[in-house]
């Protein structure tokens, strides 16, 4: 029997809200902003993915879900998607993104999944824009600066996307196997 999915997820953007409608089209499941969680009854799914952004080095929300699995649920979520602005290509940023915010368990027992996707700063709030602009400022006046720094420079000085629907592929692949 197919197991019965429900992706939540929590877009500040609309990055992470794009990656969860396309794997739900392609699943063909539900997927639901982490706002209106208590619409549904979680304990009625099989498998739960939750998606959210990487933000200044965390995994945005994941401790407040985590929170609300286990107390409907009694569990983790299944599956874990965090969309960020690196490049799938940034290793060394995304596995201490993951070592940071994981416990050990997670780690080895909860798939989890990278999904490049970009920056908006016209859907950014107040706040994640006056970090980003001081962020680009101070590496703006940085001396010295190594190749990484101008790289960075270049990333954030204004919006981008490198979103793509291929990058879902890992997350449908490991649900396609038998589990």
């Amino acid at each position: 029997m197919k197991p019965k999915i429900l992706i939540i997820y929590k877009s500040s953007t609309g990055f992470t809200q794009k990656y969860a409608v396309l794997l739900a089209k392609r699943l063909n499941c539900t997927a639901v902003d982490l706002k209106h969680i208590k619409s549904v009854s979680l304990s009625d799914f099989d498998t739960i993915i939750f998606g959210t952004r990487a933000h200044a080095e965390s995994i945005d929300g994941l401790k407040k879900f985590r929170k609300t699995l286990h107390r409907y649920r009694g569990t983790r979520p299944d599956i874990l998607f965090v969309t960020g602005a690196a490049s799938d290509a940034e290793k060394e940023a995304i596995d201490r993104l993951w070592k940071n915010n994981l416990t050990i368990d997670e780690l080895a027992h909860l798939p989890h999944f990278y999904l490049p996707a970009g920056l908006c700063y016209e859907k950014m709030s107040f706040t994640d824009k006056i970090m980003m602009k001081g962020l680009a400022a101070m590496l703006k006046s940085k001396k010295d600066k190594t190749k990484k720094d101008f790289e960075l420079e270049k990333r954030i000085s204004s919006s981008f996307d490198i979103s793509s629907e291929k990058y879902i592929e890992p997350i449908i692949t490991y649900i396609s196997q038998d589990r």
